[in-house]
């Protein structure tokens, strides 16, 4: 038995110790190991645990390893993958996300760290403007090469799903319960389908059963784990809603289908605009434009603008913005050892020469 992976499982069994509690308590304690041999003198001196939790893990940790090892031999025989946040094959994205889940699993044939990542989300009573639109898009994103995530329920959804296998797009479904059932039951033969290219993925054990509080805690997985969230119908206060709400939380970028002012379905991406809460999306050209991903070749213009003379710290800023599509600024400034101010006065100075393009969520890529 891996013995590691037994206290990875565990400390997700304890009573109310949750993802950012976990995380708090296995970097205090040096690994999720050393959580269950503390003290509870030691453990209760740790920012944010006080003698409470600390007592819970005293009491609960016990039969959280006996439940750890039942869950490995599950995971061992239906060859599911467990994902901990601080291994390689962990989706990397989530490790921006505060309350990025510990440990996940996964089953499947799936890149998590694909170079590009788009969720699909939407009601579950689509319309065929709904319908169309979701084929069209994921069609038009075929030359991208992305992967697809959703969360494998009724109406967009799945529709996102088939049209991802349609066009030999990888797709993963993240699940509101455990790997030991599919929820809807319907979609079963979808799932399995998706397990040759793509995949499932839930951060819940095995007999967990799909309820309702599960669905909105699914969502921050659906979410973190991408670039970016579309937004395909959604009555006003519609479960995708707090998909997109909290990519935005998460400094996400995220696209809305408009609708008819009248349409039920349309309320909710029309208010989403409306706010400033996602971009109006009309085909992949909004999204490529957005998010720097245009295929087409620099102009003669654009390339001549590189060769203006730079700065020894610009050209430090453009370095770094070479070697990946787009950076946050709070990433570039550490990155290149400038400060925030000095960083963000001269990343506008590069704006206006035609050097770097802003995009939303205060981030740059070179144009």
């Amino acid at each position: 038995m891996n013995e590691q992976l037994l206290y990875h499982i565990a400390i997700t069994s304890i009573p109310n110790i949750g993802d950012i509690t976990a995380k708090n308590l296995i970097a205090y304690c040096g690994s999720t190991e050393q959580v269950f041999k503390e003290k509870k003198s030691v453990l209760e001196k740790i920012p944010g645990i006080g003698a409470i939790n600390a007592q819970k893990i005293i009491i609960h940790r016990t039969e959280a390893l006996v439940a750890a090892e039942e869950e490995i031999e599950f995971i061992t025989k239906n060859k599911i993958v467990p994902l901990f946040y601080l291994n390689d094959n962990y989706p990397k994205r989530l490790l921006h996300c505060e309350d990025g889940p510990v440990l996940l699993y996964s089953k499947g044939n799936i890149d998590y760290n694909n170079q590009k990542v788009i969720s699909i989300v939407g009601t579950r009573k689509a319309t065929d403007y709904g319908k169309d639109f979701c084929n069209k898009i994921v069609e038009e994103l075929v030359p991208h090469k992305p992967l697809l995530v959703s969360g494998l329920a009724y109406g967009i959804d799945i529709y996102s799903h088939k049209a991802a296998l349609k066009n030999e797009i990888p797709t993963v479904g993240v699940l509101a319960h455990g790997l030991d059932r599919i929820y809807p039951s319907q979609h079963r033969g979808i799932a399995k389908e998706m397990l040759q290219n793509g995949g499932l993925l839930s951060d819940y054990k095995s007999g967990t059963n799909p309820d309702r509080e599960n669905f909105p805690k699914r969502n921050r997985i659906v979410a973190g784990m991408a670039d970016l969230t579309i937004v395909i119908e959604s009555s006003k206060k519609g479960g995708s809603l707090i998909t997109a709400y909290i990519a935005n939380n998460y400094n996400r970028d995220v696209f809305a289908l408009p609708g008819r002012l009248n349409d039920s379905q349309s309320e909710g991406c029309n208010n989403l605009i409306k706010n400033h809460k996602a971009a109006l999306i009309q085909s992949v050209k909004d999204i490529e434009y957005v998010m720097g991903w245009e295929t087409k070749k620099k102009t003669k213009q654009t390339q001549t603008q590189l060769f203006i003379e730079l700065t020894s710290e610009q050209k430090i800023l453009t370095t770094i913005l070479a070697k990946q599509d787009k950076i946050g600024i709070d990433e570039l400034s550490l990155q290149a050892k400038i400060p925030m101010s000095k960083t963000a006065s001269m990343l506008l100075n590069l704006e206006f020469d035609g050097v770097v393009k802003s995009l939303p969520g205060k981030l740059y890529r070179l144009v």
